[in-house]
């Protein structure tokens, strides 16, 4: 998909973000855990979600959708033991499957298309519980060994890790303890989930877990919230237009750190229990408090600021006035789009592969890109719609992959948008 942005038009109005895909990830793999029905509600239909979806479909999983954002699913057998790379489309997030698959039929194997490194955590974890794990570059394969009480500790807070570990602990051990686990909202998603399907899960929202299984699983409903990272983009994009809106449904309890380090940037919001107030910013300019000088904007596991938003926080930093250090502490990548801002007339030396000093404020002018990077997809957009004269971002499909319809929804706050 291509699409077609033109810059400079103030965005005003009420947004409200989808449900968020990476809950949505862990709670339908969760409901393969129980031959019971558990019901979920605001689903995002995102691509990676339609691809847990055909997955779950394939496996036997019967789902039965009551309205748009609203399915239930019913796993009263898992048929297969296997996912192909047809089914899993190269996701790393789809070894969330692994759990369910290895605790009903106690064997599963899947192909995957990417670095073994990329999921190291993941097999620690796997052989740190007992299973019998084989790994080659083209497959996984494990055996399932249940437990009384097992301690593990993550070598990374990864959250696709914590919530395959929390989920084969709640099926296969009886008690459980895990150390240096994620706890994004999502991963508390997950453990709420899993606590009304029966399971005792303590510290959540913590690094440290206590999970004791119950004797079986049952059915369960849930309502998954709004994707808290699509509405602090949302809220950088429409400050950066001129325009000023609302965005409901996520609030001050997802946004704390989010706020302090935009307010740092130069925005400013207000949050109360669920909606962000974004007003109308006539200047950007970086803290002038002495202990922000300086200003380094870097990136930690929850609840500090968190990776997803390092694009939309240097395209900000790009329209602030003065310099501000962008450090990307968790993954090598994350900075490639980078060299997109500076082709828009972005001031921004890359010092690495973590850092990069960003000097503002400078105007930027539309262009072509290309294959924007699943996560930097949202600051492409952002970068185009502050930009002057008109940007093609090509291969915008993958922004869909983790924020479904949010293209549309920001043609309602009046971005000018064409899909190609």
């Amino acid at each position: 998909m291509r699409i077609r942005v033109q810059g400079q038009r103030p965005l005003n109005g009420t947004y409200q973000p989808a449900g968020n895909a990476n809950a949505a990830m862990a709670l339908l793999a969760a409901a393969f855990l129980t031959d019971e029905p558990v019901t979920l509600h605001n689903v995002p239909r995102t691509s990676a979600v339609e691809v847990m979806l055909s997955a779950a479909a394939g496996l036997g999983v019967e789902l039965n959708w009551q309205e748009p954002t609203a399915l239930t699913l019913r796993a009263a057998q898992i048929s297969r033991r296997s996912l192909t790379l047809t089914d899993t489309n190269g996701l790393v997030s789809m070894m969330l499957v692994l759990a369910p698959i290895l605790a009903r039929r106690q064997y599963v194997r899947i192909e995957i298309d990417y670095p073994l490194n990329r999921i190291r955590t993941h097999l620690e974890a796997l052989r740190d519980l007992g299973q019998d794990v084989t790994a080659t570059p083209s497959a996984i394969e494990c055996k399932a060994v249940n437990w009384d009480r097992r301690e593990i500790i993550l070598t990374q807070t990864s959250v696709t890790a914590t919530s395959m570990v929390m989920m084969l602990a709640c099926a296969l051990g009886k008690e459980t303890i895990v150390y240096n686990a994620a706890c994004e909202p999502h991963v508390q998603a997950l453990a709420h989930l899993l606590c009304d399907m029966g399971a005792h899960i303590e510290g959540s929202g913590s690094n440290v877990l206590r999970i004791i299984s119950p004797p079986t699983l049952s059915g369960a409903e849930a309502t998954i919230f709004p994707d808290h990272i699509e509405a602090a983009s949302l809220a950088g994009i429409i400050a950066l237009s001129g325009g000023r809106g609302e965005i409901t449904g996520v609030g001050r309890g997802e946004m704390q750190m989010i706020v302090k380090t935009y307010r740092q940037l130069g925005i400013h919001l207000d949050v109360d229990d669920r909606v962000i107030y974004v007003p109308r910013h006539e200047k950007i300019m970086l803290s002038e408090r002495d202990e922000d000088q300086d200003l380094a904007v870097e990136t930690s596991p929850w609840p500090a600021f968190p990776s997803d938003l390092v694009a939309i926080a240097t395209v900000i930093a790009t329209q602030a006035r003065g310099t501000s250090l962008i450090h990307e502490k968790l993954f090598n990548n994350r900075l490639l789009f980078i060299d997109k801002l500076k082709a828009m007339g972005a001031q921004i030396v890359l010092c690495d592969p973590h850092r990069a000093i960003v000097v503002g404020p400078t105007p930027l002018h539309g262009i072509y890109m290309d294959t924007p990077d699943v996560r930097a997809g949202l600051g492409m957009v952002a970068a185009a719609l502050i930009a002057q004269g008109e940007s093609i971002i090509d291969n915008a499909q993958v922004i869909e992959r983790t924020f479904a319809g949010v293209l549309t929804r920001l043609k309602a706050l009046n971005a000018e948008i064409v899909l190609e």
